[in-house]
């Protein structure tokens, strides 16, 4: 029977971005964009919201040119799952989440739920990686991941790409549950599986490479030329399905919808009476607009060491950042740029346009990055609740819209995108049935490669006298149904009155792109923000908390003419009565100005250049709704004027806390409550310095250069399965003269590699074991029970001519290891953070002075680091003595002392110790990344100085090198 219960809407925005970004996480990719909307009311007589809330998390990866492509193969090519076992997933109605949420029986929903583990993901993306770059020796001829329907779909397709048949052994397919039928082993849709074509003669080196990692893999079947699918299941050669390829790929039916249009109006908007500092707070309260640093401190956005621009932005870490930028190496400084961008509520009343704004707002968002338009690509993620009166066709127009209009306009194509049809909740609550529908859907991601990312703008207001330019692509429409205005009111306004956002003319967009990017390159633009969720207001209040400067606005330009008052004063006999109108109907303009949702972007621009900014954007043909709407004020308070009068002000602060309290509701009931109010209460305080830098070295001047043209030490990059962050400590450790060497533990184990043979090694960090084991102790136990592996490790540590580093992982790792290293007795263990949730930070750390060879000269320096752990307490109550222990590092607030308070020591460590040493110094371990953040670039705030040039946290890996002269 039906639940009489159902998962809130809040149970799952709280509980879905955990799940989501311990996988991410764990898996080891940078989680650097995203969006959040609430949305639930009623418009022309549907109840339209997402009760099963969209969520997207993703990321963009690349790829060499010569791996794109899958290979042709011939008969005998083997065929190979890689990954972990199958399971009795997605057998609840098949593709079950393409099925209206509670319209399914609890115990067949549960036989759809995906049951994650990112650590097999993780080992299977090694085995791939390995196998791609040995280049002309890959093994894998063609690879193919496994979704819906699980290798019943995905182990066919391979085939059919090369034209061959097969055979499949279904007793050869790798099952976590023994009891499951036929039909459910083939067709399960167990995830973190892939289906290979490997050549025969390599797959030797294939095995060797699934077997270092500890990766399953299973030889499946074998291609064959003539075009027929055979599975067998039993000692005879008993065949389950033997049928023609083409039977089972060839061309289906053409599926036909008879489907209609439904026009929809709503009540026309009515601001009478609506006052100014009311909406002006309840706007920036709404979740859609609000702070999401809930989502965002949850999420490793560094991993890799390849993150350039995450979504914080400036010294205060504020979560506003307009898109996500990447770097392609280590050393160059070319890129990629990745933006979302939706408008969903607007599709109630008018879909088409709904479609037209997403792809709108994704340009304006991506535009904060120096691309080319020519270059973007979109992702598009297409929802609808098909089925329901007039969303098929509501679906087909926008994709009409999107795709053969506006795209082929702008010149940008869609070559991905996903799709759910099953966007409605039905359920029983009291006896009664209550449904919820989404409005059609559209999610657009844009991508684009960047020759350069050092010119991308944020949001962070910058000092001076300067003014605030809106180019306005609404052209003055100022059309405002299904904005954040008309929901805090409990309104969505109507499509012919109040009109809703749409993107007009593509040919605006494109100039706007040539515009801003002319004036990026005569570097005229100090700031640069979209306007979307909010409106201006939202957006000018943005720039404010990120510059942690006042604004004065003045809407007087954008409040048109009172549109036939003045012809109407004969109908009022007494003026007053006149008056009070005018009033009333220049307020409501007012509120139209600020809040209405029409793309644009606001830049922030020199004052004494803003006539040649104009002059720019004339040449476009942009001057005529671009308008100076204000500037920055050292008073510390947001402004609204019109006509001459001060209509709404507040202290910046105020507004901050209003902005953030979304965030610090839903940490309070999630995390910590004690630090989720310690982070409230910190948010735009006045006299918070924020990041800074005090260097007591030049970071330019390395220590080791002579030492570098020298031999070169060997360094084992040692790791564990689910490590992943081994790359960017290789480079930069290479980058300081070490010879480097990826050495897994199980190349130990089997006596592949010696720590004998190396003169030092860095335990990296990631999440070995999954951190089921309590984050490292798997990691030191798989040593410590090992007594082969434990001589080993004592032996390295005793000889005097050896270092190591252990971060993060390898931290806690080094530091079950104590018993082991001389002089380590008093490190103590690394347990769960004090807020009891995964932190991800640019957090600010001062170097202490100690015996470390890696902080040599560094000693009084406070400077940003990258930190992503989840178990990063320095616990003396289980193990080591706090009075004896040698400290090398420890958090400090923006003002330079040291604190326990969150969220400036992120894990609430006594006195904010974050990195110990042993009395000669050769043994550190540290819980922030310094391999992180070895570049300027690298990080989401660069404090000072060349962001091209190599950061200070370069020297540590200089210190190693020279250490070991």
């Amino acid at each position: 029977g039906k639940p009489d219960h159902i998962a809130s809407p809040l149970q799952i925005m709280t509980e879905g971005p955990l799940g989501s970004a311990a996988f991410n996480n764990e898996f080891g990719r940078p989680n650097l964009g995203g969006y959040f909307r609430v949305f639930e009311q009623d418009v022309a007589g549907v109840r339209r919201g997402y009760h099963k809330p969209i969520m997207i998390a993703g990321g963009l990866g690349s790829i060499s040119a010569g791996q794109v492509k899958k290979l042709p193969f011939g008969a005998g090519t083997l065929l190979v799952q890689l990954g972990g076992p199958g399971m009795r997933i997605g057998m609840g109605g098949g593709a079950a989440s393409s099925m209206a949420a509670g319209s399914n029986t609890a115990a067949l929903d549960f036989d759809s739920v995906q049951r994650g583990n990112p650590e097999i993901q993780r080992r299977a993306q090694e085995v791939i990686n390995h196998c791609w770059s040995l280049g002309e020796m890959n093994p894998v001829v063609a690879i193919h991941d496994v979704g819906a329907g699980g290798i019943s779909n995905a182990f066919p397709e391979l085939v059919d790409g090369a034209g061959q048949g097969a055979t499949f052994d279904l007793r050869k397919v790798p099952l976590e549950d023994s009891g499951l039928a036929p039909k459910e082993a083939w067709c399960n849709e167990s995830q973190e599986r892939y289906v290979l074509a490997i050549e025969p003669t390599l797959m030797p080196i294939f095995e060797q490479m699934a077997v270092r990692e500890r990766c399953p893999y299973a030889l499946v079947g074998l291609a064959t030329s003539d075009r027929e699918l055979v599975l067998e299941d039993g000692p005879g050669g008993e065949r389950v399905i033997d049928m023609p390829m083409d039977v089972l790929l060839g061309k289906p039916p053409k599926m036909h919808r008879d489907v209609q249009r439904v026009a929809r109006q709503d009540a026309p908007l009515q601001l009478t009476g609506v006052k100014l500092e009311q909406v002006a707070l309840d706007v920036l309260r709404h979740p859609t607009v609000a702070s999401k640093r809930f989502l965002v401190t949850i999420g490793d956005r560094t991993v890799g060491g390849l993150s350039h621009r995450d979504q914080m932005v400036g010294p205060w870490q504020v979560p506003v950042a307009d898109c996500a930028v990447t770097l392609a190496d280590y050393a160059g400084l070319r890129g990629e740029a990745m933006a979302m961008g939706e408008r969903t509520p607007l599709a109630a009343l008018n879909a088409p346009a709904s479609g037209r704004m997403a792809v709108g707002e994704a340009i304006t968002n991506l535009l904060a990055a120096p691309m080319t338009l020519s270059r973007v690509k979109l992702s598009a993620n297409w929802m609808a609740a098909c089925g329901e009166p007039g969303e098929d066709a509501a679906l087909y127009d926008t994709v009409k819209a999107v795709g053969l209009e506006l795209c082929p306009a702008l010149g940008i194509g869609i070559p991905v995108g996903k799709d759910s049809l099953s966007m409605k909740t039905r359920w029983t609550a009291a006896g009664a049935t209550k449904q919820v529908t989404a409005p059609v859907s559209l999610i657009v991601t844009a991508f684009v490669t960047l020759d350069d990312v050092r010119n991308t703008l944020t949001p962070q207001l910058q000092p001076g006298d300067t003014t605030l330019v809106l180019i306005d692509l609404g052209n003055g429409k100022q059309r405002i149904a299904g904005s954040m205005l008309a929901q805090v009111l409990g309104q969505f306004g109507c499509h012919e009155k109040d009109g809703v956002p749409d993107l007009d003319d593509a040919a605006q967009l494109k100039a706007l792109v040539v515009a801003i990017n002319t004036l990026r390159a005569q570097g005229r633009i100090l700031a640069y923000h979209d306007r979307s969720d909010g409106g201006l207001w939202a957006t000018v209040c943005e720039m404010a908390f990120a510059g942690h400067m006042g604004v004065s606005l003045n809407v007087d330009i954008l409040v048109t003419e009172s549109d036939g008052i003045a012809d109407s004063r004969a109908e009022y006999g007494d003026s007053k009565n006149w008056a009070s109108q005018v009033s009333e109907r220049r307020n409501e303009l007012m509120l139209r100005a600020l809040f209405n949702e029409e793309l644009g972007v606001v830049i922030q621009v020199p004052t004494a250049q803003r006539n040649e900014v104009m002059a720019t954007l004339r040449e476009h043909s942009l001057s005529r709704h671009a308008h100076f709407v204000g500037k920055p004020n050292e008073r510390g308070v947001v402004e609204v004027w019109r006509d001459t009068k001060i209509q709404f002000t507040a202290p910046l602060q105020a507004l901050q806390r209003q902005w953030d309290e979304v965030s610090w509701r839903i940490a309070a009931q999630r995390d910590n409550p004690a630090c989720a109010d310690s982070e409230h209460a910190g948010a735009g305080l006045p006299d918070d310095p924020g990041l800074h830098l005090q260097l007591t070295f030049d970071p330019l001047a390395a220590p080791a250069a002579p030492a570098v043209h020298g031999t070169r030490p060997k360094l084992a990059i040692l790791r564990e399965q689910g490590v992943n962050s081994q790359v960017e400590m290789s480079y930069a450790m290479a980058q300081a003269g070490f010879d480097t060497f990826d050495v897994h533990m199980s190349d130990l184990q089997a006596g592949r590699a010696k720590l004998a043979d190396f003169q030092g090694f860095v335990a990296c960090g990631g999440f070995s074991y999954g951190d089921t084991l309590g984050a490292g102790e798997g990691w030191a136990r798989s040593i410590l029970f090992n007594p082969l592996l434990a001589e080993q490790f004592a032996a390295f540590f005793n000889r005097p001519d050896t270092l190591a580093l252990g971060v993060c992982n390898g931290c806690q790792m080094m530091a079950a290891l104590s018993p082991l290293i001389p002089h380590a007795q008093a490190w103590p263990k690394f347990t769960r953070n004090k807020s009891e949730q995964f932190e991800a930070r640019l957090s600010m750390v001062e170097v202490l002075a100690s015996p470390s060879l890696f902080f040599t000269g560094m000693a009084g320096s406070r400077l940003p680091i990258a930190v992503a752990h989840g178990e990063g307490f320095a616990d003396f109550s289980q193990r080591g003595d706090a009075r004896a222990v040698q400290r090398a590092m420890r958090f400090v607030d923006n003002h330079g002392q040291p604190t326990e308070a969150y969220p400036a020591n992120p894990n609430g460590s006594p006195e904010g110790l974050t990195a110990v040493t042993t009395a000669d110094g050769r043994f550190t371990v540290l819980m922030p990344h310094p391999e992180r953040v070895f570049r300027n670039v690298q990080m989401s705030f660069a404090v000072g100085g060349d962001i091209a040039a190599p950061s200070p946290w370069l020297r540590m890996f200089h210190n190693a090198r020279s250490a070991l002269r």
